[in-house]
């Protein structure tokens, strides 16, 4: 069984090939890895190796790594149960949403299949977790939704919030407050200068900048029937 450092590792290769909308075959940059994992460059081409010689990953030097299918098999078993545990604190508990990413992170690692079908079941086999984020299916290969973002979709188009695509528990509390959450009707409006872009959800008009739109994703109206 992999550890759980070498979980969080092909973990982390999945979110960035997800956020780089490059599918699961893509490279992953020993930087942004290293960064995502907070290790330095060294320490995680040495991980990279390792896994590599298990079958995990395939580690490209001065390329990066990619996942093979056992380790994506792997990757998306800890997407599943991560997802799961977020809506479990969310929904059961009545944990706020900005502060279940945290609580995830370690309670993945120790909570049991056995368990874990459970929670799965008296959620009633959710898709998403209470980010959007599309929850894995055991035993089913993952094919995740493709959204736009609030930075790059059609201006006057009525939208829905699909996902939001940051843990930073301020950004989730401020895109609560405003009714920027997923399941939201939204338009949005023109775009102010310095390439902002303001939106209006609820009756009202929200700004975002552009780094802060691209993190919210919307369907548009062909992809929600």
């Amino acid at each position: 069984m992999p550890t759980i450092t070498v979980e969080n590792y092909l973990k982390q290769i999945r979110l960035d090939t997800d956020r780089a909308g490059a599918g699961a075959g893509a490279l992953c940059p020993m930087g942004r890895l290293a960064s995502a994992v907070g290790v330095t460059p060294g320490t995680a081409t040495t991980m990279a190796k390792s896994m590599a010689a298990a079958g995990l990953v395939v580690y490209q030097p001065r390329g990066g790594v990619r996942l093979t299918r056992r380790g994506l098999t792997v990757a998306d078993q800890m997407l599943r149960r991560h997802r799961l545990v977020e809506l479990f604190l969310v929904e059961v508990l009545g944990m706020d949403w900005a502060d279940v990413h945290d609580e995830a992170e370690e309670l993945e690692h120790a909570v049991s299949e056995k368990v874990l079908a459970r929670i799965d079941a008296k959620l009633g086999h959710p898709e998403a977790d209470p980010h959007g984020s599309p929850i894995p299916r055991a035993g089913r290969p993952r094919r995740d939704p493709v959204f736009s973002d609030l930075a790059s979709c059609p201006r006057g188009v009525g939208l829905e919030v699909a996902r939001i695509v940051d843990h930073d528990a301020a950004f989730l509390r401020y895109l609560q407050r405003r009714g920027l959450v997923p399941g939201a009707a939204v338009t949005v409006c023109a775009e102010p200068a310095g390439g902002a872009v303001q939106v209006e959800v609820g009756g009202e008009r929200v700004r975002l900048r552009g780094p802060a739109a691209c993190r919210v994703q919307v369907r548009v109206p062909s992809e929600t029937g």
